[in-house]
């Protein structure tokens, strides 16, 4: 193990093998560090992702792709139905990818790329210099030792502590920070081409419970809901199993997943002198659907570019390193966690009722885009006497 890096990269996930690569690419030295003694294991995701989105950033391949999603459903407590579909939308849906593979396919491409990868190595402190950040304080296989470096790139995850270490405020709400659970189930009764998405309070209390192929009769089926919601004997697995028990009382669980999701706002800033944080770690999660696998591809690989272009001019200050921040705040994925979050404040205001009433609005509907904002524009299209009150997602559309 070296002690001297242009780049240190702490996090093994998305976030943190695209940054690394990018980085490594771009004629840096480099270093991953991943606290899990294997990339991509334990799997904390519901593995899903848009196709177009995906591939911005690499290649498909069938060898972690675990399912082709041709439609998905939005079902209304009362069980209606709003089906978005590859034909109806006239674009690509998504993919349920098999993270295990697909976690490890991209930082072996940062080891192809020339970066050094590390597992079972956390970091357990920054190395502070006259207030910036040079470096970490590790723990390897249970030895300590120290790595210095230009730039730290956080990617440590929803359990981030780098960046807070570092002295900025990573603080999440308790009713912002989803409570999820989740299991593999084999041999159950699914369309293995849809992603359905349940709501309702007495399913899943401001949030969602979710069914995601993996196979014919393998999903991920799980649940998030919101940290105020969670007590004893109503915490997420208890949804869950409910859920389970009702509809899959045959099928088989071969693995339990637990953890929290952030649905809240990014943080105030991603950027301290010598430091950049992506991924989960900066909070990029949308807000809406909890999926952050595309936001930390982008966010990774738009960290290492301005990260190498501030050591090739010899400024790693915030100042120099700004142009991160105010990049991903100005893109398509900064407005639309902004939008997001808007919408999601909304929606976790409606009772089963007015859920139930707004579906039904929708549901025999061909929509021409699959989106968000397209439904945001049919639900104040369909509902002109609930116009006052959908005022809060009219405005998200500004």
């Amino acid at each position: 193990m070296k002690s001297n890096y242009d780049i240190l990269v702490i996090g093994g996930g998305p976030a943190g093998a695209l940054a690394a690569k990018t980085a490594a690419e771009a004629g840096n030295s480099v270093c991953l560090v991943e606290k899990r003694p294997a990339i991509g294991t334990p799997v904390r995701c519901a593995e899903g992702i848009g196709k177009e989105l995906l591939k911005e950033f690499i290649k498909p391949d069938p060898c972690w792709i675990s399912a082709d999603i041709e439609s998905a459903r939005i079902i209304a407590p009362n069980g209606t139905a709003i089906k978005l579909d590859q034909a109806r939308a006239g674009n690509e849906v998504g993919y349920v990818l098999d993270r295990k593979v697909f976690d490890r396919e991209l930082v072996w491409q940062a080891a192809e790329a020339g970066a050094d990868v590390i597992v079972k190595t956390r970091a357990t402190a920054p190395i502070m210099e006259n207030g910036a950040v040079k470096g970490a304080k590790i723990l390897s296989c249970g030895n300590p030792a120290e790595i210095r470096a230009e730039v730290v790139i956080a990617a440590d995850g929803t359990e981030a502590q780098f960046a807070r270490w570092a002295g900025l405020d990573t603080t999440v709400p308790l009713r912002e920070m989803m409570s999820c659970a989740q299991y593999v189930m084999t041999d159950i009764d699914i369309n293995a081409g849809s992603t359905d998405f349940y709501l309702g309070n007495e399913i899943a209390p401001e949030g969602y419970l979710w069914v995601f192929p993996k196979g014919d009769r393998t999903a991920n089926v799980g649940i998030g809901i919101t940290g105020r919601k969670s007590r004893d004997g109503a915490r997420a697995k208890d949804y869950l199993d409910k859920f389970v028990a009702k509809n899959f009382p045959n099928g088989k669980t071969i693995e339990l997943i637990a953890g929290g999701v952030p649905v809240c706002r990014p943080l105030p800033c991603t950027v301290a002198d010598g430091l950049l944080v992506a991924g989960d770690a900066a909070r990029v999660v949308d807000p809406i659907t909890g999926g952050g696998i595309g936001n930390a591809l982008y966010t990774g690989r738009l960290a290492a570019r301005v990260a190498s272009k501030c050591i090739e001019a010899g400024n790693c200050s915030k100042e120099a390193m700004m142009p991160y921040d105010t990049e991903w705040r100005a893109s398509k994925m900064g407005a639309t966690i902004e939008r997001n979050y808007k919408v999601k404040e909304y929606f976790i205001t409606l009772d089963d009722k007015k859920l139930n009433t707004l579906a039904d609005s929708i549901a025999s509907i061909s929509f021409s885009e699959f989106s968000v904002a397209a439904l945001i524009k049919e639900l104040i299209k369909r509902n002109p006497k609930m116009l006052l009150e959908l005022k809060a997602l009219r405005d998200t559309l500004a």
